[in-house]
């Protein structure tokens, strides 16, 4: 979705992407791309990822997240497109896995 040039992307990304720094390293691409959303992890073992920013950000992001950093395995990744929310920096959120690893 756009709104104002801005589009959003909602991820899960499946394989072994927890205790590898992944929420750390994503973080760190979203703030180079200069995109704005939040990162975390589930309880299922996938991580969860919320991207927004302009398009060509937004598409770069999203190839970075097909691969992850290093020492994760990146087998799949779900992506849909999301509602623009207004948000400003981003953030690794509160997990829901109890994961205190990454």
């Amino acid at each position: 979705m756009t709104m104002h040039g801005q589009y959003a992307r909602h991820y899960i990304v499946h394989g072994r992407v927890q205790g590898v720094f992944f929420r750390r390293a994503t973080r760190n691409e979203a703030i180079r791309l200069g995109v704005n959303g939040w990162v975390r992890n589930l309880l299922d073992g996938t991580v969860e990822a919320y991207a927004i920013g302009d398009q060509a950000a937004v598409s770069e992001f999203e190839r970075w997240m097909k691969n992850g950093p290093r020492g994760a395995s990146v087998t799949k990744i779900d992506i849909v497109a999301a509602p623009v929310d207004e948000l400003s920096e981003f953030v690794v959120r509160q997990d829901t896995s109890n994961n205190t690893v990454d």
